[in-house]
């Protein structure tokens, strides 16, 4: 089930962005993924449209949404390619009809993923604060 998140929910999308970063970002510098946790809390999360993929009274993965673009989509190891990601961006491409999103470039797990998905490149830019490149995605139906 897809549902808004609540603030009750902040540390089980914490602790899901930390399981499935940690897995697709292993290239960035551990004080770099600390800011970042701080941040979800204090600001991503409380400035996004965030829905949770909810399995059992459990939230196994979650949406971000900044107007049209995913600033986070992050599912649980255990629960990859069991279509969960692909869920969450087809529930976010019925709000918006056009979507767009940036990943890192070393990130194989994110990039094999918006490809499957249809996403298309739109450039490609060094993140400042991590020095790594960053590729802006869009998908258009």
């Amino acid at each position: 089930m897809i549902r808004k998140h609540t603030e009750k929910d902040i540390d089980q999308i914490i602790n899901i962005w930390y399981d499935a970063s940690t897995l697709a970002h292993p290239f960035l510098k551990s004080t770099f993924v600390e800011k970042v946790k701080k941040d979800m809390r204090e600001i991503y999360i409380p400035n996004s449209e965030t829905w949770i993929f909810e399995e059992h009274n459990t939230a196994i993965g979650f949406i971000s949404m900044l107007g049209n673009e995913i600033g986070g989509l992050f599912v649980l190891p255990n629960h990859h390619s069991k279509g969960i990601g692909t869920q969450l961006v087809n529930f976010a491409n019925t709000i918006h009809n056009e979507l767009e999103v940036e990943v890192f470039e070393k990130n194989r797990i994110g990039r094999s993923f918006y490809d499957k998905y249809g996403f298309k490149m739109i450039k490609q830019f060094t993140h400042t604060e991590s020095h790594n490149e960053v590729l802006r995605l869009r998908f258009k139906p």
